[in-house]
């Protein structure tokens, strides 16, 4: 088995343990079992589409060849506007993501190992450095660990929801998912000025479009809530 895909697997298994622990003992913000799944599946396939569709877009974009990638970014993009369509159509109010958030955050985080420890042929390393932090992927530049970077990043925020989940209950239900969303995107727009990808529009990736559109959607949605509460 290929490291990275254990660490995919090892991943997913503990985001979906953390998800069943949590989504399974606490109420939830749609209560109608139909329109339920119908949220779940709408999220499910925004995840998926958007994730293979701006990977693969940004692999060609970069490298100029036509194969097929995958993105934690275009998934998470893909999942946003899927759910807050459907909520849209079934005329559901308010966040209905906050439980996905710790699962979400671990996730990644463990995944983006896998990512650096699968070396230059993952193609989510950093630009070269000359930074006591730079590391030699395989083909002797040392380059910027930007998985490791992100994985950190991510684990702090974790950490960060599970706290607000125990302490903060009310304001990590109604907020923790447009605060994770504009981290995530903040911090991996960052990430991508260390990346080694073409540039699409005023000298910003396709990524970091990307993190601006949802970082202006987490800001939104952040201030709707506030006005909520």
């Amino acid at each position: 088995m290929k490291i990275h895909l254990f660490f995919d697997l090892l991943s997913y298994a503990v985001a979906l343990l953390i998800s069943w622990k949590w989504i399974r003992s606490e109420s939830q913000h749609i209560e109608n079992e139909t329109l339920r799944y119908g949220y779940y599946t709408s999220l499910l396939f925004g995840f998926v589409f958007g994730g293979f569709t701006f990977g693969t877009w940004n692999a060609y974009l970069s490298t100029g060849a036509l194969v097929i990638g995958k993105s934690v970014l275009g998934s998470l993009f893909g999942g946003v506007i899927a759910a807050e369509l459907f909520k849209k159509a079934a005329n559901i109010k308010g966040s209905t993501g906050a439980y996905f958030v710790p699962s979400l955050a671990i996730g990644i985080a463990i995944g983006r190992i896998g990512c650096y420890l699968s070396g230059i042929d993952d193609y989510t390393y950093g630009i070269e450095t000359s930074s006591i932090l730079g590391h030699d992927f395989g083909d002797g530049i040392f380059r910027h660990p930007v998985q490791l970077y992100e994985s950190v990043a991510l684990g702090l925020f974790f950490l960060y929801s599970v706290w607000m989940f125990y302490y903060r209950k009310k304001t990590f239900e109604h907020t923790i998912f447009y605060q994770f969303i504009g981290y995530y995107s903040l911090q991996r727009f960052v990430w991508e000025f260390l990346k080694p990808y073409e540039k699409v529009l005023f000298g910003l990736t396709l990524f970091q479009i990307l993190c601006l559109i949802l970082m202006m959607y987490a800001l939104i949605y952040l201030k709707s809530e506030s006005t909520r509460e």
